[in-house]
C-alpha cells in the first residue's frame, strides 16, 4: 500500500493526538479524562507522554467516550509500533523467509 507520509518519520503516537489534539479540544485536564475514561491519571499520563503504548482495551475505552473506532486508535498505535522494531533491523536478522516449495 502505498502512503504519502515520510517513512523516515516516526508515525505520530496516539497519545499525542489526544494531549495536541484531543484534550484542548474538549477544554479537558488529564484528570478529568481519566475519570471519564474509568482509569488512573498515572495511566492517562503515562500514555500522553508516550511511555506506554495504546492497549486494546484503551483503545475501546477512548472510542467509547469520543464516539471514535477503537480501530483507528489501535492502527496508529500499530504504526508507531511497526516503525519502531523496523529501526532495529538486528532484531530480524536471524530470521531467515521460507522458501517456497518447487
Amino acid at each position: 500500500m502505498k502512503t504519502l507520509r515520510n517513512p523516515d518519520r516516526r508515525p505520530t503516537h496516539p497519545g499525542a493526538v489526544l494531549r495536541e489534539d484531543v484534550l484542548p479540544a474538549l477544554d479537558m485536564s488529564q484528570t478529568a479524562f481519566a475519570e471519564r475514561l474509568g482509569v488512573s491519571r498515572l495511566t492517562v499520563s503515562d500514555l500522553l507522554l508516550e511511555k506506554r503504548g495504546l492497549s486494546a482495551e484503551m483503545a475501546a475505552r477512548i472510542g467509547k467516550l469520543l464516539n471514535t473506532s477503537p480501530e483507528s486508535w489501535l492502527r496508529m498505535q500499530q504504526g508507531v509500533d511497526l516503525w519502531d522494531v523496523m529501526q532495529k533491523p538486528e532484531k530480524l536478522a536471524g530470521i531467515k523467509p521460507i522458501e517456497k516449495a518447487a
